[in-house]
């Protein structure tokens, strides 16, 4: 496959924090090295790309067995925090804080802001039509990056060739 005809489409399932940020890394990378790439965003991975939602997205520290962070600048290691400290209420929001608190530091762009990078240069970003029927969503919900709403069928046509990843 010639280089001018590089395809790469992502299927962005989850609304977590921790799970929003692959595909836009490895979408922006791909555009930066001229591969055509798209977005599909399905169940909760529309987060991503609703107004209400996207500014509000979170990360759970319960049940997720690689989240470790320094308590007071101590570094846990190895040993991070035990998996029974997420369900502590305040949890989930001291995680967001801190993970957008790292992300900030290292001067990653918020998820609205990397989706309006990525649309800028070129990046065809799309819902799932019948997850956004299932939620009862409508255009209006959505960011204006989204280009539009259509069904898995025509996200397979349209991605025809591409390597696809699913996050």
């Amino acid at each position: 496959m010639s280089e001018e005809n590089r395809k790469i489409a992502f299927i962005c399932s989850k609304g977590n924090l921790d799970m929003a940020y692959p595909a836009l890394i490895m979408g922006w990378a791909a555009l930066g090295n001229g591969v055509d790439v798209t977005l599909f965003f399905t169940f909760w991975g529309l987060d991503m790309i609703t107004k209400k939602r996207v500014n509000k997205l979170e990360i759970a520290p319960v049940a997720n067995t690689s989240f470790k962070f320094s308590l007071m600048g101590l570094p846990t290691g190895n040993l991070g925090i035990p998996n029974i400290m997420g369900i502590i209420p305040g949890m989930t929001a001291f995680a967001s804080w801190f993970m957008k608190m790292k992300m900030k530091k290292l001067e990653v762009p918020p998820v609205s802001e990397y989706l309006e990078m990525l649309h800028d240069a070129g990046a065809k970003i799309y819902g799932c039509k019948m997850t956004v029927d299932m939620f009862g969503l409508k255009d209006k919900d959505f960011l204006p990056v989204v280009d539009d709403v259509v069904t898995a069928s025509d996200f397979i046509d349209m991605t025809e060739g591409a390597q696809i990843i699913f996050i």
